[in-house]
């Protein structure tokens, strides 16, 4: 006979193992779309960032050397 915790671990589980069936999994094609959109963004983002930080490094040098 299983204690109350039992019976609420097995509960928890057999719920678990019902949500992990519902969900929809991505087929390969759409995981690769989806990484390449991952990676081109970031590049991107990388990119401004850098553009921005340059400009702003220019901009400093020039009040701080006056």
């Amino acid at each position: 006979m299983a204690t109350t915790i039992g019976h609420q671990l097995i509960a928890y589980f057999k719920g678990a193992n019902e949500e992990l069936r519902k969900v929809v999994w991505p087929t390969k094609q759409e995981t690769i779309r989806s990484t390449i959109a991952v990676i081109a963004l970031s590049l991107g983002a990388g990119l401004f960032f850098w553009l921005l930080d340059l400009v702003f490094n220019f901009g400093l040098s020039k009040l701080l050397i006056k």
